[in-house]
């Protein structure tokens, strides 16, 4: 049994239309006992069910349902409810609620709610066995789970339909362990970098053609800030060094804007120097303009034929990389098919700990998505597969990793320094 106390913990109760409903309102009693405090927010086919006035009675706050629902006029439900969990549960998890949860929809209180909050969901289904074993209600699931949700998995068992097989709501005593289980895993990772200084690049950078045009990538820096975010979380001093982007620098980073390869080098080079982790997930130009810099005039289309003559810019992971020291190093690479033996080749060329890889042509893996399907590659270790997972939760994957791969610095090859 997880000893994690919930005293305090925030925990939201997502209950949809299914007869197994009553059940949670043993869990809410539960949760409550426990001293957390409980959120509940109901569809309107769990309404259909236990009515609000229940939970709202069970918890000791008021029980929400429609997406237009505010009990504080002063705020934005939806808003305040997804910042406000450190978990959501939804206990039971209706084939309804599966499916519309997997399409990203926000038709009422508790699907808008999964797609604003960026806390842990753990889904509890419940359903008819033909349900259950269904293959769109199978691919909903794995849909659910590759975004980052967990699974409780049903019981077997004669359901309310007669029917005897599996699709049975797991008992509250599970659930709540389950909770427990998922809230100590964040536990152990909240405060595990207090102090440690980080350097993380994000973002594409531009490299001028003339005075109003210039060279880039697709790169929106969702990624790099993920991991800043993440990183400032779990306590760690970050610095960000930024291409141009569309995102909001998260609170508490050292951040640092440039336009350029050169740029970032010289920022990178500089802030370097005081930390103790490097993380490269900047999509840094390979090639610059010769003389592009330097331009203060617009190229005409009436000039006729025009002949870019492209350099190299500096690897700057590569570059600073010789002079590493202690630093533990992160690149990533972003290939087009099996990015496994690229990746490797970087680890050695660049003096790096950990490559992350990952196929920008994989469905939703690119650029400027929200989610992501890497692999870690570490020297001499078997490469590390993740499913499909959400940028943030990719990043706390990648801090646990680092971590890990510190926790064992002898076989870390330079660890001594370069």
């Amino acid at each position: 049994m997880d000893s994690t106390r919930l005293k305090g913990r925030r925990i939201v109760l997502g209950v949809s239309g299914s007869i197994a409903a009553y059940k949670a309102c043993e869990l809410a009693s539960l949760l409550v006992k426990e001293e957390a405090e409980v959120y509940p927010v109901l569809t309107r086919g769990g309404a259909r069910f236990v009515t609000p006035e229940t939970f709202s009675a069970l918890c000791g706050r008021p029980t929400v349902i429609d997406e237009f629902d505010q009990p504080d006029p002063h705020e934005m439900t939806h808003i305040a409810l997804a910042e406000r969990a450190e978990i959501v549960v939804l206990a039971p998890a209706s084939a309804n609620l599966i499916a519309r949860a997997a399409a990203g929809m926000a038709n009422d209180m508790l699907t808008l709610l999964l797609t604003v909050t960026r806390a842990p969901v753990l889904l509890a289904p419940a359903m008819n066995t033909l349900m259950w074993t269904h293959p769109i209600v199978a691919a909903n699931l794995r849909r659910l789970q590759e975004t980052g949700c967990e699974i409780v998995e049903p019981g077997s068992g004669r359901l309310a339909c007669g029917t005897v097989g599996p699709g049975k709501l797991a008992e509250p005593v599970e659930i709540l362990e389950a909770i427990r289980e998922r809230l100590g895993r964040n536990d152990r990772r909240r405060r595990d970098l207090e102090g440690r200084r980080i350097l993380i690049t994000a973002g594409p950078t531009r490299e001028p053609v003339d005075a109003v045009r210039y060279l880039s990538n697709r790169s929106s820096g969702k990624m790099g800030y993920a991991i800043a975010e993440a990183a400032l979380e779990r306590g760690a001093a970050v610095t960000l060094v930024s291409g141009p982007t569309r995102l909001t620098p998260p609170p508490g980073a050292d951040f640092i804007a440039v336009q350029t390869a050169a740029e970032m080098l010289a920022a990178v080079q500089s802030a370097a120097e005081n930390a103790e982790i490097v993380i490269g997930a900047a999509a840094v130009a390979d090639f610059t303009v010769e003389g592009g810099a330097g331009s203060t005039t617009k190229i005409r289309r009436g000039a006729g034929p025009v002949t870019l003559n492209l350099q190299p810019t500096v690897d700057i992971l590569e570059a600073i990389g010789r002079q590493k020291g202690r630093r533990f190093h992160v690149g990533f690479a972003a290939e087009a098919g099996d990015p496994v033996e690229s990746g490797r080749s970087k680890l050695e060329r660049k003096h790096l700990d950990l490559v992350v890889a990952n196929d920008i042509l994989a469905p939703d893996a690119g650029f400027d998505v929200d989610t992501n399907r890497v692999v870690f590659i570490a020297p001499h270790k078997e490469p590390e597969r993740l499913p499909l997972l959400s940028k943030r939760e990719v990043a706390d994957r990648l801090l646990d990793r680092i971590v890990r791969e510190e926790a064992h610095p002898r076989a870390r090859p330079d660890a001594a320094g370069a």
